[in-house]
């Protein structure tokens, strides 16, 4: 039996960066603010769990030092197809860390701030009411709130689904796994990426010396095979160089974990009310490395606008102008890398071109003038300044 609806100045729906971030800002305004997180724990997440410098930038406003999580160096990309390597240092410093820790740091300090954490509890439907919404929780208690953060990541809202993005049609796999020492120590400061027919991943070490292997393919690619066995099997079978990376290697979960469909290219174009933010307001293609950096920055940017004044479609806007330029090179780039055509001219387009790569690293980002100041003070910032940060 549920009673009369309970009330918060601000909801926030879903507790990984975007989420945290955005509670965390909210709070630390002096604003009310309940975090509501399905899961009752952090956890893993399907992500390539890479931390550009404005992903780093952001975490150190708010006093998180990911190296302090024990996050690794990745100084260089190195990208593998059947027997061909090519390798070129990245245009900025960059960090790898597991969503695990990374989501428990943020819900933490969103914590620490103020806000209110409810853990283990899904939003179950969302409806406007009056000037507000009411939300209905899957404990069975309705919930009025003023203002609603939505990010449910890339799991859809039940009645507030994202329309397909310009490429739809693939599968996201992540395992971690435990490397032969020998492996370890060769993909230290090294983003790995690789391309198979149908797909591409990377692979680049987290905390505590595990790798994180995280891909995308197909579906047509994926439905003739007996599942991850058989595509993983291909995978190597076909590039001698991640064949060699994985020798010896021991995976540490029992499988992997998969997620779709994945609208890679999408980007909010109106709101009805909500404030969108990470990947319900805009999906970058995996590779870039930049989906963690637009988490953080569609929070700052909406809490930033929303405590002006601004309206949720004013935020949108305002994204839109800063993404859409990275965001659709990334897709055409992305739809391409999964072609045979694309697979055979990649290594010799990136070995003709010298700077090719680190061009394509630098035109992903989010531009530097769009990224938001805060009041925050970084409290600890010592290992982050090594690198340049």
């Amino acid at each position: 039996m549920t009673g009369a609806p309970q009330s918060v100045e601000n909801l926030v729906i879903g507790g990984g960066p975007a989420g945290a971030m955005a509670a965390l800002r909210l709070a630390a305004a002096r604003r009310e603010v309940l975090l509501v997180e399905k899961e009752p724990a952090a956890h893993d997440k399907v992500c390539g769990e890479f931390l550009s410098h404005e992903a780093v930038a952001y975490l150190n406003q708010v006093g998180i030092s990911p190296l302090d999580l024990g996050a690794k160096s990745i100084r260089d990309v190195r990208l593998s197809t059947g027997n061909q390597i090519v390798h070129s240092p990245l245009p900025f410093p960059a960090l790898s860390l597991s969503r695990r820790v990374l989501d428990a740091a943020l819900q933490a300090r969103a914590e620490q701030t103020g806000c209110r954490v409810l853990r283990g509890t899904s939003v179950q439907s969302l409806a406007k009411s009056g000037q507000g919404w009411t939300a209905s929780l899957s404990d069975g208690q309705p919930l009025h709130a003023s203002a609603v953060f939505l990010a449910a990541g890339k799991h859809d809202l039940r009645g507030y689904a994202r329309p397909s993005g310009k490429q739809s049609d693939l599968i996201g796999f992540k395992l971690h796994w435990r490397l032969a020492p020998a492996q370890t120590a060769a993909l230290q400061d090294f983003m790995d990426l690789f391309l198979f027919p149908g797909g591409y991943g990377g692979l680049a070490l987290i905390e505590n010396d595990a790798a994180n292997l995280c891909l995308v393919v197909r579906r047509s690619i994926l439905r003739p095979l007996d599942g991850w066995p058989e595509l993983l099997a291909s995978i190597l079978q076909g590039n001698r160089h991640l064949r060699r990376l994985l020798d010896d290697s021991t995976p540490l979960w029992s499988r992997p974990l998969a997620i779709s469909p994945i609208p890679y290219g999408y980007l909010a174009q109106k709101s009805n009310g909500l404030w969108p933010l990470g990947d319900q307001a805009a999906v970058i293609p995996s590779f870039t490395g930049d989906g963690i950096s637009i988490a953080l920055h569609s929070a700052a940017l909406a809490t930033h606008m929303f405590l002006s004044g601004a309206t949720a479609n004013d935020y949108l806007r305002a994204l839109r102008s800063q993404l859409t330029r990275s965001v659709t090179l990334a897709t055409w780039l992305s739809r391409a890398a999964v072609t045979r055509l694309g697979r055979t001219c990649a290594p010799a387009a990136l070995t003709v071109i010298p700077g090719a790569m680190r061009w394509v690293a630098a035109s992903t980002r989010i531009p530097h003038a769009s990224l938001v100041e805060t009041d925050f003070q970084i409290r600890n910032a010592g290992p982050a300044a090594q690198l340049g940060i």
